[in-house]
């Protein structure tokens, strides 16, 4: 009866880990529409900003427009849009206006891995940094963003990003 009992327990945690696993990401999929995130960048010499973003996604059948619309803590806006086509079923190509060239975004499973190389300079001069962008999608359907960057080489921030698909929800998990 023991080995009953415990073979039924077995199960049941076996059936609940399937189904806390999330479903293969799509970007297309996830980020079609409005979507809402909360995010922190941290940096090495001490410098904090938090900040919320408004997405709008437009997916045409090959490619995924992403706008984002950033609202700083300290009062600063900015947008950025984001052009992702697809290339074979777990592969993207995305370029951004700031970005320098393109990049490409490999899936596996729940999880999206990128790097690109951003010009933080808006004028004349230039100061590129590396970023290294891990995404996961989470069995409850939300989205971390954690991303590496970096200078030289050197890791010189982090920034965590939270997604959802509604504000409330995104607020809940903001880093």
């Amino acid at each position: 009866m023991k080995l009953v009992i415990a073979s039924l327990t077995t199960a049941a945690l076996l059936a609940s880990n399937i189904v806390a696993q999330a479903a293969d990401l799509k970007l297309e999929e996830f980020f079609k529409g409005t979507t809402h995130a909360y995010g922190k960048f941290t940096a090495i010499n001490g410098t904090k900003r938090e900040f919320r973003v408004l997405l709008d996604g437009k997916w045409d059948g090959k490619t995924l427009v992403l706008r984002e619309d950033f609202f700083y803590t300290d009062g600063e806006k900015d947008v950025k849009t984001w052009r992702f086509t697809k290339t074979s079923p777990t592969t993207y190509s995305g370029t951004r206006e700031d970005v320098k060239g393109t990049t490409t975004v490999k899936v596996k499973g729940n999880t999206a891995k990128f790097s690109y190389t951003v010009d933080l300079d808006n004028g004349p001069e230039t100061n590129f940094v590396k970023f290294r962008d891990v995404l996961t999608l989470k069995g409850d359907g939300t989205l971390r963003n954690t991303a590496w960057v970096s200078k030289f080489g050197i890791p010189v921030a982090k920034v965590a990003v939270n997604f959802a698909r509604n504000k409330k929800t995104a607020l809940a998990i903001r880093p």
